[in-house]
C-alpha cells in the first residue's frame, strides 16, 4: 500500500499552495476548518469546483474538538418537537456509520438507570422516547446490525454494564444505542484530507482579516505576510467567530463543559450513562467511556457572553454541577481530586432575539447570504456537518451562478473508510485500526526502520509514536500543539501533555525562519 500522496497535508504542501494562491481565482473560498468548513471544502471540491480553505489556527481548533464525540440520532430534538432536526440527525448518523466513516464511528450502548430519582411515570416516558428514537433509526435506513434496538434491563444487568452505580434503590435500567466517534478532531482531519484528495487547498495558520463577496484579505500567521485571495464565491464557516467577519450575523454562543476522569474512578464502566438532570425537563448528563483509560462527563449548556476566547475555559461552578449530578447515582462519588482534566466548547447558536436559556435555542442550522454575497453557515451540530456543508455550497452556487452539479458527499468515503470485515482483517495494532481505518497498516509500516515508533509516546498512555510521525507527514501538523491537542488527546491532561512534549517536539521538522517548531497552544 502506497503513501497517500493526494490527501497528504504537510508543511511543504502548505507552502507550495499558499505561494500559488495570489495568482489564481478560485471558485470557492472557505473560511474556517472545523467540521463544517472542512465539509464545505470537500463538498465543493467533489463538485469539481476549485477550492481554497483557510483557518487562522489549525484543523478542528475551535468547537469541533470540544464535543461529546457523539454522532447521535436526534432523540433530544424529537422530545422537544423538532421532528425535522431529529430526522436529519438520524439520517446523517446513518451516512457516517454505514458509508462515509464506519472506521471512525462505532455503536455505543447507553444505560439510563432507573433510580428513586426517576419516577415510574418518567421511566415509562423515557422508554417510549427510546422506542421513538429507534423508529427514527428505521426511518433513516440504518440497520439493526449497526445500531441495536433499545430494551429494558434488570437491576443485575444494569450493574454489570455500569458497576459504579449505587445498587440501593436501583429498580432496573433502560438500554439504548447511539454512535460514538473515535475522536471529533480526527473526523475533521479525515474530511479535510479527503477534500485535499479532491484538489482543495487546505491552508492552516492563514487568518481571514477581511471578507468580501469576491474574496478575502488573508494573513499568513507564520510569516505575517498578507495576500489577497480572489474567489467567485465565499463561504464563512468560522463557527463562533463567524459574526466578527460578516456584518449582520448575530450569534448567541453557549458553553458546553466536560470533565475528564480516569476509568478507575467509575470502576471500569463500559457503557455510556444517561443521568437525568434534576429539574432539567428532559436534560441528561452523559458519562462517556473513551476506551483509552479516560471517561468524559458532560455537559453543560450555559450562555457564553463577552469576547470569544481561542480556548474556552470551564468554570468551577460547571465542574461542581457536573460532579453533583454524577454523584446522585453513584455508589462512591467522583470527587474534585478525581478530575484529571476538563474542556469546554462554544456552540455557534443563531441569536433569534428571544430571551431564555441557550438550551432552548433550536439546533437547526442556518444559511445566511449577505448583501455582498458572502454565504455564512451557523448553528447545527457535529452530527449534521455534512448536510450543513451541502446546504452552504448549494447557496453559494445559486448566489454566484457557479457551474456545479448537486452535492454527492453522502456517497464519498472519507480517507481510511472501509467495511468492518475488512478492517478486522488488517494486520496492524487495534488502536491504529480504530483511529485510522484502512490506513492503519501504513502507520505500522513507518515503524519498520524505527521500531520504537510502535511504542507509546509516554508510558501508561495508548498513543503510539507512529501517530505523531504520521500527523506531521500526512495530517498537516505544524507544531507540538497540533500533535498533542488535536491529532491526539494527550493534551487534555496537563501532566500527560508535559510528559509527551519532548517526544512531540523531536518528531517535528527542524525549526526554520517560519518559527514552526516554536509555536504551541497555551494549553
Amino acid at each position: 500500500m502506497n503513501a497517500p500522496q493526494r490527501s497528504s497535508l504537510n508543511a511543504a504542501r502548505r507552502a507550495r499552495e499558499l505561494a500559488a494562491l495570489p495568482d489564481e481565482v478560485v471558485d470557492v473560498l472557505v473560511v474556517g476548518l472545523g467540521a463544517t468548513g472542512a465539509g464545505v471544502a470537500l463538498d465543493a471540491a467533489s463538485r469539481d469546483l476549485s477550492v481554497a480553505a483557510v483557518d487562522a489556527h489549525d484543523l478542528a481548533f475551535g468547537t469541533s474538538r470540544w464535543s461529546s464525540k457523539l454522532i447521535h440520532g436526534g432523540l433530544r430534538y424529537l422530545a422537544s418537537g423538532q421532528v425535522d432536526v431529529a430526522h436529519e440527525s438520524a439520517v446523517e448518523r446513518g451516512v457516517l456509520m454505514c458509508r462515509t466513516a464506519p472506521h471512525l464511528v462505532r455503536a455505543l450502548p447507553f444505560v439510563l438507570p432507573l433510580t428513586p430519582l426517576v419516577p415510574r411515570a418518567h421511566a415509562a416516558l423515557a422508554h417510549a422516547g427510546l422506542r421513538a428514537g429507534d423508529a427514527l433509526r428505521l426511518a433513516a435506513g440504518t440497520p439493526r446490525s449497526v445500531l441495536p434496538g433499545p430494551r429494558r434491563l434488570s437491576a443485575v444487568e444494569t450493574l454489570r454494564l455500569a458497576p459504579a452505580l449505587r445498587s440501593h434503590g436501583l429498580r432496573a435500567g433502560l438500554l439504548s444505542w447511539d454512535g460514538q466517534l473515535a475522536d471529533d478532531a480526527r473526523l475533521v482531519i479525515a474530511v479535510a484530507r479527503t477534500a485535499a484528495a479532491h484538489g482543495a487547498r487546505v491552508l492552516t495558520r492563514c487568518r481571514a482579516v477581511a471578507l468580501a463577496g469576491d474574496g478575502a484579505l488573508v494573513r499568513d500567521e507564520l510569516t505575517g505576510r498578507e495576500i489577497t485571495v480572489r474567489a467567485r464565491a465565499v463561504v464563512n464557516a468560522a463557527g463562533v467567530w463567524a459574526g466578527g467577519l460578516v456584518e449582520g450575523v448575530r450569534l448567541r454562543p453557549s458553553r458546553g463543559t466536560h470533565l475528564v476522569v480516569r476509568a478507575e474512578a467509575l470502576r471500569g464502566t463500559s457503557a455510556g450513562l444517561q443521568i437525568p438532570v434534576p429539574g432539567g425537563s428532559g436534560r441528561f448528563l452523559l458519562v462517556l467511556p473513551q476506551g483509552d483509560g479516560r471517561v468524559y462527563v458532560g455537559l453543560t449548556d450555559e450562555p457564553a457572553d463577552g469576547p470569544i476566547p481561542d480556548v474556552p475555559e470551564p468554570t468551577q461552578g460547571e465542574i461542581g454541577f457536573l460532579l453533583d449530578v454524577l454523584g446522585s447515582v453513584l455508589d462512591v462519588p467522583v470527587r474534585h481530586d478525581d478530575v484529571i482534566g476538563a474542556f469546554a466548547g462554544l456552540r455557534p447558536l443563531l441569536d433569534t432575539g428571544r430571551d431564555g436559556d441557550t438550551a432552548d435555542i433550536s439546533r437547526r442550522h442556518a444559511v445566511l447570504t449577505s448583501r455582498e454575497g458572502v454565504v455564512t453557515i451557523v448553528g447545527g451540530k457535529l452530527t449534521t456537518y455534512r448536510r450543513m456543508a451541502q446546504d452552504a455550497v448549494d447557496a453559494a452556487v445559486a448566489a454566484r451562478g457557479l457551474d456545479a452539479g448537486p452535492g454527492r458527499t453522502a456517497r464519498i468515503p472519507l480517507v481510511g473508510a472501509a467495511a468492518p470485515n475488512r478492517l478486522a482483517a488488517l494486520d496492524a495494532p487495534r488502536r491504529l485500526v480504530q483511529r485510522y481505518g484502512a490506513e492503519a497498516p501504513l502507520l505500522a509500516a513507518m515503524a519498520e526502520d524505527e521500531p520504537a515508533l510502535l511504542q507509546p509516546v509516554v508510558p501508561g498512555l495508548p498513543v503510539l509514536g507512529v501517530e505523531l510521525a504520521w500527523a506531521v507527514r500526512h495530517e498537516g501538523a505544524l507544531d507540538a500543539g497540533d500533535l498533542l491537542d488535536r491529532r491526539t488527546r494527550i493534551g487534555l491532561v496537563a501532566a500527560d501533555r508535559a510528559a509527551a512534549l519532548p517526544a512531540a517536539e523531536a518528531l517535528l521538522p527542524v525549526q526554520d525562519d517560519t518559527g514552526l517548531n516554536g509555536r504551541n497552544d497555551s494549553r
